[in-house]
């Protein structure tokens, strides 16, 4: 589960510290090796971004209320919905929740917790450095995901600017809170995908396509290839 906003537990820290941990953006001198850097991709596959944000224009509300991109922040976002989607536009927070490697642990992430609330087919927790996933409020009065037809493993269409990322719902967060995805989305997205500082402020859409499955869910390759089939169906109103 996202933690984001709550205390790590001690134990949790001096079991997972890393030898070398990474190096934010623009922090020089911490005797840090490596850097964070977002990726070139453009796009997965071919319904563009523009197709795709064409579809969300217009929301019909699904969720009881707003969510917040941020404690303290005012509550705007609602979840929208069609037949065959929910989405909504918000922020985009790191989450480097998961098995903890070289980017993604407790000392390149303050609130990093070695779980996520849904696993791989092998019973491990995934891992937020190589699988793109976003993460959904934990069911609420607000919204509960589970009446939508989205689980873990639910394939996600992620865009940003005008590029697409395919990607699972992999976590939960808070339950007042939304807009969140694992280090590899953000990378993939040109996005700074540093847990500390990184991460956007706005501009960043995401659709969770209903009733969909990525088998196993820490399969890229399948979230890419049921991602395309139901986006080209989305936007083609099929």
């Amino acid at each position: 589960m996202s933690v984001r906003f709550l205390t790590l537990a001690a134990a949790s820290v001096a079991l997972l510290a890393p030898t070398v941990p990474p190096t934010a953006p623009g922090q020089p001198g911490k005797g840090h090796l490596l850097r964070h850097q977002p990726t070139a991709v453009q796009h997965e596959g071919a319904v563009s971004a523009a197709e795709l944000l064409a579809r969300v224009r217009d929301c019909a509300p699904v969720s009881a209320g707003r969510y917040r991109t941020d404690g303290g922040t005012p509550a705007t976002v609602p979840v929208c919905g069609t037949p065959d989607a929910v989405f909504w536009q918000a922020d985009m927070d790191i989450d480097c929740d998961g098995r903890p490697g070289d980017r993604c642990n407790s000392s390149t992430d303050p609130y990093f917790s070695a779980g996520t609330a849904f696993q791989q087919s092998d019973g491990r927790h995934l891992d937020a450095e190589t699988l793109p996933y976003v993460v959904v409020p934990v069911p609420s009065a607000v919204w509960d995901h589970r009446d939508h037809g989205v689980r873990g493993g639910s394939v996600v269409a992620v865009v940003h600017g005008d590029r697409v990322q395919y990607a699972v719902v992999g976590d939960t967060g808070p339950h007042d809170i939304i807009g969140e995805a694992s280090y590899a989305t953000a990378q993939a997205l040109g996005i700074n995908p540093d847990p500390k500082g990184g991460g956007t402020d706005s501009g960043v859409t995401y659709i969770v396509f209903k009733d969909s499955q990525a088998v196993p869910i820490e399969s890229h390759a399948s979230a890419v290839q049921i991602g395309e089939r139901l986006a080209r169906g989305f936007v083609d109103g099929s």
